[in-house]
């Protein structure tokens, strides 16, 4: 994969997610402005890094491989030759896209074989010993093996506000927001969520940064018609003068 985002790659899994042209308002809203969620990124991403027999390690996937995308987890899945999901949480459980289900911390996880691809959706802004959790990467990954950390921005505004806000508050938030599932909700440590803390952390572990890209996330108030297109019209005026949205994700790509 080339270190940068592959454009026509990114239009053609977003086309098989939302149907061409897409259907739903806010889908079709965000074609017209020409906007690709952060999730529309990694999952395009990761569609080109798993091959057919590989071996692919999904760290903290929870019920889901992809929430946003549920037909390319599957096909995804079907491609690949393993996909392990590992999670302490139970809802591991519930997850029918992985091939083996590991209900541990990462820490705790010993395979037999090393895999080729290991991605992290939204995981390592809970990691709370930052140095463990590279290095178990670094004993899992093959050699060549590709790591994706995709995550939330520490100096983002809904990042900012999540660290100052009461954790017993959250769940109550974030479904008023976007009714999500009180049993979705984590605590947040924010210890490796920015490039600097990201790269240096994989550096010491022996990996090299492939790519690294700030997406902007334009989903804050995408749940209301009138407050996504607010979010895109001034995330197009802001790009239009090379300047990033408030709200971005990180997303980085290692290789050992």
């Amino acid at each position: 994969m080339s270190s940068t985002v592959d454009v026509a790659a990114l239009s053609r899994t977003a086309s098989l997610k939302y149907g061409d042209p897409p259907s739903g308002w806010a889908p079709a809203m965000r074609m017209r402005f020409g906007y690709f969620t952060p999730d529309d990124v990694y999952e395009s991403i990761v569609e080109r890094l798993v091959t057919p027999g590989c071996r692919w390690l999904d760290v903290g996937c929870g019920r889901d491989v992809f929430p946003t995308n549920p037909p390319l987890a599957a096909e995804l899945s079907s491609r690949c030759g393993t996909l392990v999901g590992v999670d302490p949480d139970a809802t591991i459980q519930e997850n029918p896209f992985v091939h083996r289900r590991v209900q541990s911390p990462l820490e705790d996880f010993a395979p037999e074989q090393p895999f080729d691809v290991i991605t992290a959706r939204m995981v390592v802004e809970h990691v709370q010993n930052p140095a463990a959790f590279v290095d178990q990467l670094r004993r899992l990954a093959a050699s060549n093996g590709t790591v994706v950390l995709f995550t939330v921005n520490k100096w983002a505004p809904i990042s900012v506000a999540s660290w100052l806000i009461p954790f017993s508050l959250h769940h109550r938030i974030k479904a008023m927001v976007w009714g999500t599932l009180e049993k979705d909700t984590f605590p947040v440590e924010y210890r490796m969520n920015t490039r600097g803390a990201l790269r240096a952390l994989m550096q010491d572990a022996g990996f090299r940064e492939r790519h690294f890209q700030y997406l902007d996330d334009c989903r804050t108030l995408a749940n209301f018609r009138w407050g996504g297109r607010a979010e895109l019209v001034l995330w197009k005026a802001l790009n239009s003068i090379g300047l990033h949205y408030p709200e971005t994700c990180l997303l980085g790509i290692y290789q050992r």
